[in-house]
C-alpha cells in the first residue's frame, strides 16, 4: 500500500518505516545508495505527472515542493 501521510507526524513515521525497512533489507533494494536513491528520487519526480496518470490521478496541485527540498538539503548536514 502506498504511504498517504497527512501530517507532518505521519510523514516522520512513514520515513521512520523506510529508515528501518533500509536497515534490514536495503541490500535488495534496486537504489540502495545514495547515488543511487537521489538518481531515482529525481526522474521519479520528474516522471511523477505520467505516474499520477497512470494510477487514474492528478499530480497534486497543493504539494509544498519548498518543503521537500528543504527537508532533503537539511539532511545533508543535520544531526
Amino acid at each position: 500500500m502506498l504511504p498517504e501521510p497527512r501530517s507532518r507526524e505521519e510523514l516522520v513515521a512513514f520515513l521512520c518505516d523506510l529508515h528501518k525497512e533500509f536497515r534490514i533489507r536495503g541490500h535488495e533494494w534496486e537504489n540502495n545508495t545514495l547515488d543511487d536513491f537521489l538518481e531515482a528520487l529525481a526522474a521519479w519526480v520528474n516522471d511523477s505527472p505520467g505516474a499520477y496518470r497512470h494510477g487514474g490521478e492528478q499530480i497534486p496541485h497543493d504539494g509544498d515542493w519548498t518543503f521537500m527540498a528543504r527537508a532533503l538539503h537539511a539532511a545533508t548536514s543535520y544531526e
